[in-house]
C-alpha cells in the first residue's frame, strides 16, 4: 500500500527545518567564538529599550549601542536620535549577535555597552596636577582599539605618576572590563577623560602652556635628545597606523624611539612605557 503524498511533503518540510536549525546553530557558535575574548563579551551592558533610554536621559557614559538590523520603529527611533545627538556610536548587527551577548534573553533588539568606570573632564586632570604642585603630565591615546594595550598604558601611567589619560570617543576602546583587568588595578587611580575631538583638546592643552609631544617613527629627534621636562602631553598612537593625521599635525614636535633590530615598530603599550619612563626620568633629574 502506497503512503499518502502529504506524508512525503511532511518529511521534506521536517528535513528543511532541521537543516535550517543546524545552520542557525552553527552560525551562533561561530559568532560566539569570534566574540569571546573581545571587550564586548566582558563589558558591562544594558539590555532593552527602557533601560537604554533611561541611561541616555540620565547622561550615563555609554561606549556604544548595538541595534538589530531593520529595527526602526517606536522607541528605537528615539533612542538612535538621542544617541547620535550625544555622539554615541550606534551599530547595526544581526539578531544572532545580540542573542549571544544578551544575559537576560530579552534585549528587545538593543544592547548598550557602558563604561566600567566613570570618566572625568580634562579640567579634572589639570586640577589634579595643580593640587600636587606639579607640572601636568598627561597621556593622550589616539586610535588604540586593543583593550589590553589601553590597560597596560594605564598601568604604566600610574607607575610614572602621570596625572591622567585622554582618549577619543571614536576609534578607541573605552573603559571596559578587559581594560580594567589589563590595568592590574591602575584604572582605579588614573583619571581618564573621554573627548569628542582629540585635535581640539590638544589646542586647549596648548593654551594651558602644555607642550604636546607625539611618538612617531619619523620623529625629528629621539626621545633621549628631546627636552621632556615641564608641562607635557604625550601622544601615543596605535600600533601600525600610529596617530591620526590631524592629531600628528597638532603636536609641537615628534620624537622617535631608536631601534637597531629588523622589526620597524613596537607594541603600542610597550612604546608608550618607554616614552613615559623617559619623561619620568627627566622630570626626576
Amino acid at each position: 500500500m502506497k503512503r499518502p503524498p502529504y506524508r512525503k511533503e511532511a518529511k521534506k518540510t521536517d528535513a528543511i527545518k532541521k537543516d535550517t536549525d543546524k545552520k542557525r546553530k552553527a552560525l551562533e557558535r561561530d559568532l560566539e567564538r569570534d566574540l569571546k575574548g573581545t571587550e564586548e563579551f566582558g563589558q558591562d551592558r544594558l539590555e532593552g529599550r527602557n533601560p537604554v533610554m533611561e541611561a541616555l536621559k540620565a547622561g550615563r557614559e555609554i561606549d556604544k549601542i548595538l541595534v538589530q538590523k531593520g529595527e526602526r520603529e517606536g522607541s528605537i527611533v528615539r533612542i538612535i536620535a538621542l544617541a547620535k545627538e550625544k555622539r554615541i556610536v550606534v551599530q547595526e548587527v544581526e539578531r544572532q549577535k545580540l542573542d549571544i551577548l544578551s544575559s537576560t534573553g530579552v534585549h528587545q533588539g538593543i544592547i548598550a555597552f557602558v563604561a566600567m568606570h566613570q570618566y572625568v573632564e580634562v579640567e579634572d586632570i589639570l586640577a589634579k596636577a595643580a593640587e600636587k604642585g606639579e607640572h601636568p603630565f598627561i597621556i593622550l591615546v589616539d586610535e588604540i582599539t586593543d583593550p589590553h594595550n589601553l590597560g597596560s598604558i594605564l598601568r604604566t601611567a600610574d607607575a610614572v605618576g602621570a596625572h591622567g589619560v585622554i582618549i577619543p570617543k571614536r576609534r578607541s576602546v573605552g573603559l571596559t572590563a578587559v581594560v580594567a583587568k589589563a590595568s592590574a588595578g591602575a584604572i582605579e587611580y588614573v583619571p581618564v577623560a573621554r573627548v569628542s575631538n582629540l585635535s581640539q583638546t590638544i589646542d586647549k592643552l596648548k593654551e594651558q602652556g602644555i607642550w604636546v609631544v607625539g611618538a612617531d617613527m619619523d620623529g625629528e629627534q629621539t626621545l633621549y635628545e628631546a627636552d621632556l621636562k615641564g608641562p607635557i602631553g604625550l601622544v601615543i598612537g596605535s600600533e601600525g597606523e600610529g596617530m591620526g593625521r590631524l592629531v600628528k599635525e597638532k603636536c609641537d614636535f615628534l620624537v622617535r624611539i631608536p631601534m637597531k633590530g629588523e622589526i620597524s615598530s613596537l607594541n603600542a603599550s610597550v612604546a608608550g612605557a618607554v616614552l613615559m619612563y623617559e619623561v619620568f626620568r627627566q622630570r626626576e633629574h
